[in-house]
């Protein structure tokens, strides 16, 4: 990870600078949504879990035909298991998450009349279920401000330097508190944007970053505006590509 942080920056110069970065985000990606496609919470929360170890894209293939097959909990709690794998085997690791679909199913029926709560502390009791998919659901689908941490916030709020942590549950602690919480659920999805489209894992577009400026780590990819211009991708509701999930 580089410097966690511009050298002698005070805890309320990091806030300014986070405000200012997530503004820019904004403008770069006015765009930015939670790119799983769902009608219900019981339908992200479904595809959320999907998504582990694969891209948003694939499961948006697969979760029509699971969505009409399972349309409640109840459906999943009684889901053949075998029938449900081949459903979603396409998305990996697909025993594993069919048996996570069956329980989870079982464990709304049986502790929440078989709908999804909208508390974290419901949510987390959830077999399957961390705070990042709590975060997810509760700010897609129930308004409720949270800020996912997945492997692009992680990596891309590390180069800016605004956490001191590879620690998940940490690094939305303190992302939390810089930033007002109206914005927690929108900012996630910014620095995910910015982690797909632009400050990419291998090779990051600095020169075409709009948020360079205040970032230490400016130059770890090229710094030339034609060069790094030909890094950034489109949005994947253009090109059809999610470069990680």
């Amino acid at each position: 990870m580089p410097p966690a942080s511009p050298p002698h920056e005070t805890p309320l110069a990091r806030t300014r600078r986070a405000r200012k970065i997530d503004r820019a985000l904004a403008e770069r990606y006015p765009d930015a949504h939670c790119e799983l496609d769902f009608r219900t919470p019981l339908e992200l929360l479904v595809a959320t879990l999907l998504s582990a170890q694969t891209t948003d894209v694939r499961v948006n293939l697969v979760t029509p035909a699971l969505f009409a097959r399972y349309p409640d909990a109840e459906a999943y709690a009684g889901a053949d298991q075998a029938e449900l794998e081949e459903l979603i085997r396409s998305t990996g690791f697909f025993r594993s998450k069919a048996r996570a679909l069956i329980g989870l199913g079982r464990a709304l029926v049986e502790g929440f009349d078989g709908e999804v709560p909208g508390r974290m502390t419901d949510l987390v009791s959830l077999p399957g279920v961390g705070r990042k998919t709590a975060n997810v659901v509760l700010g897609n689908a129930f308004g409720v401000p949270g800020l996912p941490v997945d492997t692009h916030v992680l990596r891309v709020t590390g180069r800016l330097g605004l956490i001191d942590s590879e620690d998940p549950v940490q690094v939305e602690a303190e992302l939390c508190g810089m930033l007002q919480r109206r914005d927690w659920t929108m900012a996630s999805h910014r620095f995910i944007a910015h982690g797909r489209r632009t400050c990419h894992a291998r090779r990051p577009a600095c020169g075409a970053c709009p948020v360079a400026r205040w970032c230490p780590s400016a130059g770890l990819g090229p710094m030339d505006p034609e060069e790094a211009g030909r890094l950034v991708k489109a949005s994947a509701h253009v090109v059809g590509v999610i470069a990680g999930g």
